[in-house]
């Protein structure tokens, strides 16, 4: 018997049942669900960045998704945010990589 311990996609119950897979599970509270969220985020991010797999990149915009369900932010909202970021202070587009800043 393999402990996972994480948060799973919807659908891996039904596909662990339907190869006969015995499993224990539980359904979390809001609290602990936000926790895992964000331990299923750094876990995507980690996963993308040693593979670069933009099946990773998916599955850290999926958790993304999710936060932003449990929060009640709508995609939308969402964007709309992204974009006055972009307008207030660009985007990564240009490739631009600050070295030092003459500030005391």
């Amino acid at each position: 018997m393999r402990t996972y311990n994480k948060l799973v996609r919807d659908k891996i119950l039904q596909i662990n049942r339907d190869k006969g897979i015995d499993y224990t599970a539980t359904v979390l509270n809001y609290e602990e669900y936000r926790v895992e969220l964000n331990k299923k985020l750094k876990e995507e991010a980690d996963e993308y960045l040693a593979d670069n797999s933009i099946e990773e990149l998916a599955d850290l915009q999926e958790v993304i998704y999710a936060i932003l369900d449990e929060r009640k932010i709508s995609r939308e909202d969402f964007e709309k945010i992204r974009l006055e970021k972009v307008e207030r202070r660009g985007a990564f587009k240009d490739r631009i990589f600050l070295k030092t800043l003459d500030i005391d």
